[in-house]
């Protein structure tokens, strides 16, 4: 067998991965072996659902798991090994080249050919690798030569080739909750064969309450931080070691926020900030700007996309949305941080109790819409210039259709006159804040025009 397998072929056999040692960090001797371990998840891993009804049946050919660093994707790959009975091989994007991926093609053949086992080739990270590296596998996955299963935190229709995304299956994984987190901590306190069951270690639920909250839903942050509190501890007079919320605190003092200010994160939250003013939520929306200034979000992104909502969202029905939120962008360059966040602030929570009308915004899209897509209206004569004018004149306009009417001419400034040579409508006001007042005035040039 030695001759048949380079050196080191079964190297990442997932046999090897269960092999448990007290150097291995917690979370590494904590990782489930079984979809029954697998705590959260639930949308993908539930009774029912499409996923665990292909584990369970043993029908997939590639899988891509996409989803926040933390949140099990590579477990949900050994897990999958241990289930199907599969060889299991492990490459790493950023550290891995062709030469790596045919290797560990070639080895698949090999296994197939004497053992006649499936090897299933997980490679994370597999948004680094680039168009030829990800090219390499598309006729192995094909041939079915290796069950392929990706693990990126990017969205895989940006940063994964579409030949590839079109060959698997993408399963999006969510954050752990605080409540799962809880269960994997208290799970690994009791454990004595792979956890810290064998330390008589007491925890206070606040203490607990604190790791998982502070993980912000990564479950290898949190088994990370119990493993510090409980080793650093020194035990009680009674033996025991007390993890006091105190204690939890020191360890894991901050937490990362997951965001990353060019991926899925960025264009999430600002989405949902905007969304938030439009609904009219100055909480939602308090939050969500509060999480990109911590997050490290460059601030005058935020201001610009608040300048845009306040002509879109908030329109005519408050003009003076855009006044606010052009102060507040002038102001943030004129102070910087950290004072630069109060006006913006105090232009979000503004924006979000205004009253709202997008009508302006649609107005000019239908009327942008007739424009690319049907006939190009002239301007009617008497409103050209007086050359042009003189050119209609001359090709046969009558002197009626030549007369234009200066409206400050007449009474309250207006006289009924055609500005298009066809009756379309677009902008059609509502009666919310101020714009009651312009639907007003239109209403009642409206029944000039027709007694006109």
């Amino acid at each position: 067998m030695g001759e048949l397998f380079p050196e080191g072929a079964e190297k990442g056999n997932i046999d090897e991965l269960t092999v448990f040692s007290n150097d291995q960090p917690l979370a590494a001797r904590m990782r489930p072996e079984s979809i029954g371990e697998i705590v959260g998840q639930k949308h993908i891993l539930g009774e029912g659902k499409l996923l665990r009804r292909a584990i369970d049946a043993d029908r997939f050919s590639s899988l891509i798991f996409y989803g926040p660093p933390g949140t099990g994707k590579t477990t949900l790959a050994t897990v999958i090994a241990h289930s199907t009975n599969s060889r299991f091989e492990m490459l790493n994007g950023v550290e891995s080249n062709v030469s790596e991926i045919r290797d560990k093609i070639g080895q698949a053949k090999t296994w197939k050919q004497l053992r006649n086992q499936t090897t299933i080739l997980f490679i994370d990270e597999i948004h680094r690798f680039n168009k030829a590296q990800q090219d390499v596998l598309l006729p192995h996955i094909e041939r079915g030569t290796v069950r392929f299963i990706g693990a990126t935190t990017h969205n895989p229709y940006y940063y994964i080739n579409s030949p590839l995304t079109s060959r698997s299956q993408i399963f999006q994984l969510e954050p752990v909750s605080d409540e799962d987190l809880i269960v994997i901590l208290k799970r690994a306190l009791a454990d004595k064969e792979r956890g810290l069951g064998n330390y008589q270690i007491v925890a206070d639920d606040n203490a607990l309450k604190h790791i998982a909250a502070k993980a912000d839903g990564d479950v290898r942050k949190a088994l990370t931080a119990l493993e510090l509190a409980a080793l650093t501890t020194p035990e009680s007079d009674t033996g025991d070691v007390k993890l006091t919320l105190a204690i939890a605190e020191e360890s894991i003092q901050k937490k990362a926020i997951v965001y990353d200010t060019t991926g899925d994160t960025h264009y999430d939250t600002i989405s949902a900030y905007i969304k938030s003013i439009r609904g009219s939520d100055p909480d939602a929306a308090l939050y969500w700007l509060a999480k990109m200034l911590v997050a490290g979000e460059d601030p005058r992104y935020i201001s610009r996309r608040m300048v845009i909502s306040a002509s879109e969202d908030i329109g005519l029905a408050d003009s003076n949305g855009l006044r606010v939120a052009m102060d507040a962008h002038q102001a943030f360059e004129f102070l910087g941080m950290p004072e630069g966040r109060i006006p913006l602030a105090h232009a979000t929570v503004y924006l979000a109790t205004a009253p709202k009308s997008s009508s302006a915004y649609h107005a000019l899209s239908e009327a942008m819409n007739d424009v690319e897509n049907g006939k190009t209206l002239a301007v009617p004569p008497h409103l050209r210039t007086p050359t042009r004018k003189k050119l209609a004149s001359a090709s046969g306009a009558s002197d009626e259709e030549l007369q234009y009417h200066y409206a400050h001419n007449y009474e309250g400034n207006y006289v009924p006159q055609a500005y298009l040579p066809e009756g379309r409508t677009y902008y059609t006001p509502t009666e919310n804040g101020l714009e009651k007042r312009i639907k007003e005035r239109l209403d009642y040039w409206a029944a000039q025009h027709e007694a006109n």
